[in-house]
């Protein structure tokens, strides 16, 4: 088993070479491989690299020159992204019992993101403007952009939806004079925030954000509403909608989709984000209807691929370099991981909105923050 006339032709186009010589060429160790492919799609092609049975240089870039060509459509869609489809269309996957999967599968890897984020362990995008040269002053940039949004001042109280480690909390209380709260569905990153944040005012509170029961200033969303799934997008407006004031602001930050879609990527399901969906405009238009008002909107897209490469140079030199046969494999998850969603945002199949949202207009016109 090899490869088709047809994708033959298709990676000729991609500029890709199977066994090449340049940095974004594939190195298929085994026909194995080819099993993998083409039988569980996408899926099989994650796992067959966390088991060493093909490699690249520059995976970044292979997967920007896979995800601007016509590669994909020579992919038959296979039995597991059916049934994950099925499941996305007349389930809620992200229900709030469900929704403690994310924390079991994804952020109980505290010591994977201590090894790859910035100093404050900012889970999302950073951004990069002019003068900023490394992660920790992209991170900085960005919670201080999403401050100046919502026109932060001393003493107003902000719910932080999905605050992870409590970077923006932190930061917010450090540089404005906020008081902070915050919900996550993961004990470890509330653990973790809670005593680095024990001397600001600031308090974690394990629960998924329908149930959070309070009134805030404002309220602020990075890289959270990913995790919402279709069904519940209304319901995540609503719950943002009765917490803040009337006056107030609702920053949400998501990577975005130019597609509708149900459900995510069948690897990425499987071991990173679990019951995740990329929202698109329209769908995010139809679940604010009646609810909000847009009065900005802001494209940091290009900004995550370069995060995502930082993340990967941080993780790459310190990780431990001697590891176990299944501690390797997992080194290759997280860089698989970190790798192919950089050529995602790459490629421009992926995007990251910053939307500003108010629930009657600010009175005096809003002044756009970059």
């Amino acid at each position: 088993m090899g490869t088709t006339p047809q994708l033959e032709v298709l990676l000729k186009e991609a500029d890709i070479t199977l066994n090449g010589s340049r940095p974004w060429d594939p190195q298929i160790h085994s026909d194995q491989f080819w099993q993998r492919l083409y039988g569980q799609g996408t899926l099989g092609l994650g796992e067959a690299y966390m088991d060493g049975i093909w490699d690249v240089e520059d995976m970044a870039e292979f997967f920007n020159k896979i995800l601007t060509s016509k590669v994909p459509e020579a992919i038959k869609p296979t039995p597991n992204l059916v049934w994950q489809v099925v499941q996305a269309r007349f389930l809620n996957m992200q229900n709030i019992s469900r929704s403690r999967r994310v924390a079991e599968v994804h952020y109980s890897e505290t010591e994977a993101y201590m090894a790859s984020l910035d100093k404050r362990m900012t889970g999302s995008c950073g951004y990069w403007p002019e003068g900023v040269t490394n992660l920790d002053e992209a991170q900085e940039a960005k919670l201080d952009m999403v401050c100046r949004k919502i026109g932060l001042r001393p003493g107003q109280l902000v719910w932080d939806i999905g605050c992870g480690w409590g970077a923006f909390m932190g930061f917010a209380a450090e540089k404005y004079g906020a008081r902070c709260v915050g919900v996550t569905v993961s004990p470890d990153q509330a653990a973790y925030g809670r005593e680095r944040y024990r001397n600001l005012p600031i308090e974690f509170r394990v629960q998924d954000y329908r149930e959070f029961d309070g009134k805030a200033d404002h309220a602020v969303s990075m890289g959270m509403f990913e995790h919402v799934g279709h069904k519940n997008y209304r319901a995540y407006f609503e719950k943002a909608r009765q917490v803040i004031k009337d006056d107030g602001l609702f920053m949400m930050h998501t990577i975005g989709s130019q597609w509708s879609t149900e459900t995510i990527e069948a690897w990425l399901e499987k071991y990173i984000f679990p019951g995740g969906v990329i929202p698109s405009v329209a769908q995010i238009g139809e679940a604010i209807d009646g609810l909000f008002t847009v009065i900005d909107l802001h494209n940091i897209g290009p900004h995550y691929d370069k995060t995502l490469v930082a993340w990967y140079e941080n993780f790459e030199r310190n990780w431990k370099k001697d590891r176990t046969p299944a501690e390797e494999r997992f080194y290759r998850l997280w860089k698989y991981y970190l790798l192919c969603c950089a050529g995602g945002f790459r490629a421009k199949v992926l995007q990251v909105w910053q939307f500003v949202l108010s629930t009657r207009g600010v009175p005096d016109g809003y002044i756009t923050q970059r």
